[in-house]
């Protein structure tokens, strides 16, 4: 059967590719739901089967945002614990964390992923690691909600078996014993993980955190992973505090720990990774374990900033992260691109030389494909790739007047979604969601959130 195609013509285009490959004037051709082929200039003539030809004068094209941290439920807690720190910000709402269910998760869920997919996010992930008992299929209810939105998705089955009996920080009713958290993550991968080129679902074995885990269950977490064949994922050197922790409990800083343990390597990401020396960055880059940047959630929760600059030289892969939305409100993809771009220059080592607007681009597309290990398939555009890309407007009044269009795209305000793709499909047109029904998002996720509210006052 012959392919459809869909032929996006007269647009610029950013492929991110290993040269930075750019048109100001180009076309996209996509055969099924891989890109066929790309160039300057006008799409090759008397191609076959065109089902629809895209006129994309006055847009940058550019790879499909890819989110590598995130924690869904968070959105029906937004706009709680203000100010602060990271550690009494997760004492203050772990009693309502431990009261979520399936109906709450699955709403939480929509509302996080519609916020991103309008935004240009066609890959998204969801750390989860609440699992109240009685509470149902949360991992079936996120699942699903990102296989309605259409969107490429990879769960990272999260667990928390130390709590404040073992000098934890979650509550004793709110983790999981050690032997149920690693049946769950088995069953969750077996019934879910899809290892194909073109697969919307992914599962990754996710451990919370070094004061929310113990040392078992890091160390079965990272056998397990392995076995099964799917990526690991954890929060790790966040804040000054968790090294205080570490080096407390285990007599060593948080990276020398999770060696330890099994967990660096290739396959393996963690989130925030803030509060790294030399010879830490140096293992990351030995070892090509991968780093999921929040700078949003770093600034809110006053964590610190992030050497992504010297992660970047050193060889470490790097993608951005929105985070929960509970420390980052606004739960869009697309604003990391800016905000990473000007918190690392605050570093006062690097200050203007931090980053630029392609390598900000680049944290968000490639290095994004990169630590959740699908660089083979997504986060840059080129022929054999899979059809997951973005229609920036950049015509209007915010971004006319910049020249460079991946320059206004970073440096200026969120720039308008006329189409998004995932997979050769359309997901979102004049930033609208085409999957979905956003006001009915809004009325479930409101609904939820003082619904749980309720149940958190009460107990």
């Amino acid at each position: 059967m012959a392919a459809s195609r869909i032929v996006i013509e007269n647009c610029a285009i950013a492929t991110v590719d290993a040269n930075d490959t750019e048109y100001a004037s180009g076309y996209i051709v996509v055969a099924d739901n891989k890109i066929e082929s790309l160039g300057a200039g006008k799409a090759p003539e008397n191609l076959e089967n065109v089902v629809r030809r895209i006129d994309a004068t006055g847009h940058l094209v550019t790879p499909g945002l890819v989110n590598t941290h995130h924690h869904f439920y968070q959105w029906i807690t937004r706009g709680l614990a203000t100010d602060h720190n990271l550690f009494n910000w997760l004492v203050a709402l772990y009693p309502t964390w431990a009261r979520i269910d399936e109906p709450m998760a699955r709403a939480a869920a929509q509302g996080s992923l519609a916020m991103m997919a309008r935004g240009g996010v066609t890959t998204a992930m969801d750390h989860h690691y609440v699992f109240p008992q009685g509470s149902g299929d949360l991992s079936g209810a996120i699942i699903g909600a990102a296989s309605d939105m259409g969107v490429r998705f990879t769960l990272a089955r999260g667990s928390m078996d130390r709590s404040e009996k073992d000098g934890g920080l979650p509550p004793d009713f709110a983790v999981e014993t050690l032997e149920g958290a690693l049946a769950a993550t088995a069953d969750t991968v077996k019934k879910h993980h899809d290892a194909s080129f073109d697969a919307m679902t992914q599962v990754a074995v996710a451990p919370c955190s070094p004061f929310s885990v113990s040392t078992e269950l890091l160390k079965q977490g990272a056998e397990l992973a392995r076995s099964l064949g799917v990526r690991m994922h954890t929060h790790g050197s966040e804040t000054v505090e968790e090294e205080k922790f570490c080096h407390e409990l285990f007599g060593m800083g948080p990276t020398d720990y999770f060696e330890s343990t099994g967990w660096l390597g290739e396959d393996v990401w963690m989130a925030h990774c803030v509060h790294m020396n030399d010879s830490d960055i140096a293992a990351f880059a030995r070892t090509k374990t991968g780093v999921a940047h929040c700078p949003s959630s770093n600034a809110r929760l006053a964590a610190g900033i992030a050497r992504v600059p010297d992660m970047l030289k050193a060889g470490v892969p790097v993608g951005l992260g929105v985070d929960g939305t509970a420390s980052n409100e606004s739960g869009e993809l697309h604003t990391e691109l800016r905000n990473a771009l000007l918190i690392n220059r605050l570093n006062t080592e690097h200050r203007e030389a931090a980053l630029n607007a392609r390598q900000a681009l680049r944290l968000g597309t490639y290095g994004g494909a990169q630590v959740l290990g699908r660089a083979d398939n997504i986060g840059s555009l080129e022929a054999g790739k899979l059809a997951d890309f973005v229609l920036w407007k950049m015509d209007t009044l915010a971004h006319s007047s910049i020249a460079d269009p991946v320059t206004a795209l970073i440096f200026g305000a969120a720039a308008p979604v006329s189409a998004s793709f995932v997979n050769g499909k359309q997901i979102v047109e004049n930033n609208r969601l085409l999957t979905v029904d956003e006001d009915a998002i809004a009325r479930d996720t409101r609904a939820e959130a003082q619904r749980l509210a309720r149940i958190a006052a009460g107990s």
